[in-house]
C-alpha cells in the first residue's frame, strides 16, 4: 500500500492547508480595511469677546489689508486658510466664514475701543466657503494687546444660525500660557485652536480647520 500523501509532488500543500490559506487571507484584509478612522475633535467654542462689530464695515471682503481704497502696510501680512466640516469631514456648503481683530496697535474698530483703530486695516472679513468648504483670509499675524494673547477671533454661520464662535491662537507664542482663556482649555481642546504661522513666500500662512459638532 502506498504511503500516504506518496503520489504528492515535491512542495505541494495538503489540500485542508491552501483551503485554510484562501480563507485567511479575506479575513485579515477585512480586518485591516475596518481599522477606525481617528475620531475628529470639534473646534471648541470660545467668547465672543471684544470687539464683534457694532456696524458692519462698508468693505467686508476676506482682505483685511485694502480698506475700501486704503491699504494697510503695518504688521506681518499673513493668510489664514482652512475648511468647514462636520464631525464626519463632510463640508458644511453654505457656510460663512467672520473674522475680527485688533490692528498692529492692539485696537479694534469699535466704540469700546476708542475707535483708535488704524483706517486702513479693515478690522473685519467674511466669506462664503466653497464646495469643498473651503474658506482664506488676508490679513497680518495677530498681535497681543492688554492682558490678552495674540489671537484672532472666528465666527461660522449657516444662514441666520450661528455655529460656533471661538478664537485662533498662534502655535509657540510665549503669550499663551498667560492668557486665561487659552490656559483653561484641556489641551485637546487647545490644540485644535492653537496654529502655526509659518513665514511663506508670500508672508505668513495658517491652516485653520474648522469642525462643528451640529
Amino acid at each position: 500500500m502506498a504511503a500516504p500523501f506518496a503520489s504528492r509532488s515535491p512542495g505541494r500543500l495538503p489540500r485542508r492547508a491552501v483551503a485554510a490559506a484562501f480563507v485567511a487571507v479575506p479575513v485579515l484584509w477585512l480586518g485591516a480595511r475596518a481599522q477606525p478612522q481617528p475620531a475628529r475633535i470639534a473646534t471648541p467654542a470660545q467668547t465672543e469677546g471684544p470687539f464683534y462689530p457694532v456696524r458692519l464695515p462698508a468693505d467686508t471682503d476676506n482682505d483685511l489689508l485694502r480698506n475700501g481704497a486704503l491699504s494697510y502696510r503695518s504688521g506681518q501680512p499673513a493668510w489664514v486658510e482652512g475648511s468647514v466640516t462636520d464631525l464626519d469631514g463632510r463640508p458644511i456648503r453654505g457656510a460663512q466664514v467672520e473674522i475680527w481683530q485688533c490692528d498692529q496697535g492692539g485696537h479694534y474698530h469699535h466704540p469700546g475701543d476708542g475707535d483708535r483703530a488704524d483706517a486702513a486695516f479693515q478690522g473685519f472679513g467674511r466669506v462664503a466657503v466653497d464646495e469643498q468648504g473651503r474658506y482664506r483670509f488676508r490679513t497680518i499675524r495677530p498681535v497681543p494687546y492688554s492682558g490678552r494673547t495674540a489671537h484672532i477671533h472666528v465666527k461660522v454661520k449657516l444662514g441666520p444660525r450661528e455655529l460656533l464662535t471661538t478664537q485662533l491662537y498662534v502655535a509657540g507664542d510665549p503669550g499663551n500660557a498667560r492668557d486665561f482663556l487659552w490656559r483653561n482649555l484641556p489641551e485637546p481642546a487647545r490644540a485644535a485652536v492653537t496654529v502655526p504661522f509659518e513665514q511663506g513666500t508670500d508672508g505668513f500662512q495658517a491652516r485653520f480647520p474648522i469642525v462643528i459638532a451640529a
